[in-house]
């Protein structure tokens, strides 16, 4: 595996890639379905509902715990088969606001490899989702101080990576994109022009699942099962 030389920018995200997120996630959706109990539709329905409503509210309201939370107290009007009660829905909402209560879990080697990898590269944090949420955690994670800029969007996309390029005036065959969502972290980067490096994490958000893609001709991509593993590239 070739190690890139110095001056490269290294355009990172962070949940799931440098703190554990989704987990919580999964946690507070397992907890919903226990209490919805529902007698017809087998979990995995329920969970598959609960995908298409999550789907409907990030179009319309964007990523974020206020999202999440909607999502579930929709899905759980939609499936109940009694009555829902105002009583009900703040169990349900209590079940999302656990997460903002949770500490931030730094994922295995996470904090050295930044600090090692800053000496001799341009770390860019990049992250999607609601900006107060993700500056928060970013915050609280001690991390901040490894990044030279940051960039909080509402959505990863071709044309969002292609306007952090310009903005941040980027050289395309000196930049990197890595995450662990092929969705949102590879496939849009590697065509915006960028190289990408896939870091692979069990527990990846449904919605964040999609197949790799190929990178172009002239372009990289490495895929990788640990963060502390960067430091055998960059």
């Amino acid at each position: 595996m070739p190690r890139f030389p110095a001056g490269q920018t290294l355009l990172i995200d962070a949940d799931d890639t440098l703190w554990e997120n989704n987990i919580h996630f999964e946690r507070a959706i397992a907890a919903f379905i226990g209490f919805l109990d529902h007698k017809e539709y087998s979990p995995a329905e329920v969970r598959q509902a609960l995908n298409a409503v999550e789907r409907e509210t990030i179009l319309a309201h964007g990523y974020g715990l206020t999202s999440f939370t909607r999502s579930l107290v929709d899905c759980f009007e939609r499936l109940s088969p009694a009555h829902v009660t105002e009583e009900k829905r703040e169990r349900v909402r209590g079940m999302a606001r656990a997460i903002a209560e949770q500490e931030i879990e730094l994922l295995p080697g996470v904090t050295e490899t930044l600090a090692e990898l800053g000496l001799r590269h341009r770390l860019i944090l990049m992250t999607k989702g609601n900006h107060a949420e993700q500056a928060d955690k970013l915050a609280r994670s001690g991390l901040a101080c490894h990044f030279a800029a940051v960039e909080i969007v509402p959505e990863k996309d071709l044309a969002t990576y292609r306007a952090v390029i310009a903005r941040h005036e980027l050289m395309p065959h000196t930049s990197w994109m890595i995450g662990n969502s092929p969705k949102s972290d590879i496939n849009p980067a590697l065509a915006a022009g960028l190289h990408a490096v896939f870091l692979f994490h069990k527990d990846t958000w449904v919605l964040e699942h999609a197949a790799v893609a190929q990178p172009p001709e002239g372009q990289h991509l490495f895929e990788l099962d640990a963060f502390s593993k960067l430091i055998e590239i960059f």
